[in-house]
């Protein structure tokens, strides 16, 4: 697979995409040259690349970039593809989105009009970077986590399922793009909910060391989740 984006989510996931035997090919937009200390500490499976090379690598894209760089992807290169996205808008450093605002798009909705032919499958968009390797957990285990998993291809959404389950979460059906707003910052099913100490989360979130949230408790704060006022929305 190819992961666009070298941050904290983009890294993380290829350290799960890499502990779990899949090929990699991660890039971002400063040149290839700027990975060889991630990949070398990645290891075998993992190689970097221009942006280009890997929104064509393997079977699958994912994309771990601000809402605001997704005009600058190779369209072309990524049309057919299943791309996992696992950003959200944040206007204060996306600027503001009308249709975004005004409730018209569901974020994912809007970066699929920004990605023309691509099948958009969102998933990591709502938990924090650095829970994603504390709570990963391998298959069968008590303590495994749910993830939520948007989209409206049936093929698509099953090959990121599929990638969900083999980083270490159970992969939760949260139905098609236009709900994916259930999962979006402000939601009942964000970040908070995986936190260990709810109450000083927000005051110093990066000291929580997570919680484990099972895929049944996932699906009940899905389905109970109200549409945030995205317009109100300041960070």
């Amino acid at each position: 697979m190819g992961i666009i984006g070298s941050g904290s989510i983009g890294a993380g996931l290829a350290r799960l995409a890499v502990a779990a035997g899949h090929d990699i090919m991660i890039a971002n937009s400063r040149g290839p040259e700027t990975l060889a200390a991630l990949v070398s500490d990645l290891g075998t499976g993992a190689q970097a690349g221009t942006v280009d090379e890997a929104a064509r690598y393997g079977d699958l894209t994912i994309l771990a970039i601000p809402l605001s760089a997704y005009e600058s992807l190779p369209a072309e290169a990524l049309s057919g593809r299943t791309v996992l996205s696992t950003g959200n808008y944040y206007p204060s450093r996306d600027g503001r989105i009308t249709v975004l605002d005004s409730l018209d798009l569901a974020t994912a909705e809007y970066e699929a009009t920004l990605l023309p032919g691509a099948e958009i499958v969102k998933a990591f968009n709502n938990i924090v970077a650095h829970h994603i390797p504390s709570l990963a957990r391998p298959a069968g285990a008590q303590d495994r986590s749910g993830m939520a998993v948007s989209g409206d291809s049936d093929e698509a959404t099953a090959l990121v399922s599929e990638v969900v389950d083999s980083f270490g979460f159970d992969p939760v059906d949260a139905g098609p793009l236009a709900e994916s707003w259930r999962v979006e910052p402000e939601s009942g099913a964000y970040t908070l909910i995986y936190a260990a100490d709810p109450e000083s989360f927000y005051s110093n979130f990066s000291a929580d060391t997570g919680a484990p949230v099972p895929a049944p408790r996932l699906r009940e704060l899905i389905d109970s989740s109200t549409r945030p006022a995205v317009a109100e929305r300041q960070f």
